[in-house]
């Protein structure tokens, strides 16, 4: 009985010998699944940073959508991923109203990725950050020209975007509010009886932005700003106009 036993605990000492060998090498197909199951847990964090930077995005959320699509970014360098969220950076910060923080990382993208398939919309959303930090007339109009040259440069590299249109209509819209500026500086002279300066800016106006309602405006002032113009340098040249602070026109 003694011997029974012993025989059986060798036997058992010995398979379970063979069974530890035979774990330190798995079959072929074993060793595929686990490859795989490990890339997908790699993968995972990705997926889900993205997912969570879209949920936040909207919401509404920017300032947190910015934080997830800037990790995907850093973590997952040259990822189709990455990519999208280097894009996605500067639309949470458009939807933030953060127009200028918009628009340098829209150039970002535009530089480091010249011939993605996203350009035309970068163009239109650097040109629309413009658009929305326009100025009224009476105020200086820096960005309305920056919108007004991107919508050019959109039409002019991409006529057949779909965003060619719109594109169309604002640099309508903006010239006329450049005409605009333009009237209000020429009236701005005349008030205080510059008026040389004011007819001059009238002149400039209607060559300049002829298609706009303003201009049709400004050519019927045209012969009475005229008029104060040549009354104006009759007064220069008889050494009796002062300029606005009282002294003499040289």
């Amino acid at each position: 009985m003694k011997g029974s036993l012993f025989v059986f605990l060798i036997s058992m000492i010995i398979l379970l010998f063979f069974l530890l060998s035979g774990c330190a090498k798995l079959p072929q197909p074993l060793k595929v699944w686990q490859a795989r199951e490990v890339k997908i847990k790699e993968e995972a964090p990705l997926f889900e940073l993205m997912q969570r930077a879209e949920r936040y995005f909207q919401r509404g959320q920017y300032d947190l959508a910015y934080q997830y699509y800037e990790e995907v970014k850093n973590k997952y360098p040259g990822t189709p991923e990455a990519i999208l969220a280097e894009l996605k950076l500067g639309d949470t910060k458009f939807w933030a109203g953060e127009y200028l923080e918009a628009i340098t990382l829209y150039e970002e993208f535009e530089k480091f990725y010249p011939n993605n398939e996203a350009i035309p919309y970068v163009i239109f959303q650097i040109a629309t950050s413009y658009y929305k930090l326009r100025q009224p007339p009476d105020r200086d109009q820096s960005f309305t020209k920056k919108a007004i040259e991107n919508y050019q440069r959109l039409l002019q590299n991409f006529p057949q975007s779909p965003y060619s249109l719109e594109a169309e209509k604002r640099i309508r819209e903006l010239r006329e509010l450049l005409a605009e500026h333009e009237l209000y500086v020429a009236t701005f002279y005349h008030k205080i009886r510059y008026y040389r300066g004011a007819y001059q800016r009238l002149l400039r106006l209607i060559e300049i932005y002829p298609e706009t309602g303003t201009a049709q405006y400004a050519k019927n002032l045209l012969e009475r700003y005229y008029r104060d113009s040549l009354k104006e340098t009759e007064e220069i040249n008889r050494g009796i106009k002062k300029d606005f602070f009282g002294g003499q026109v040289p």
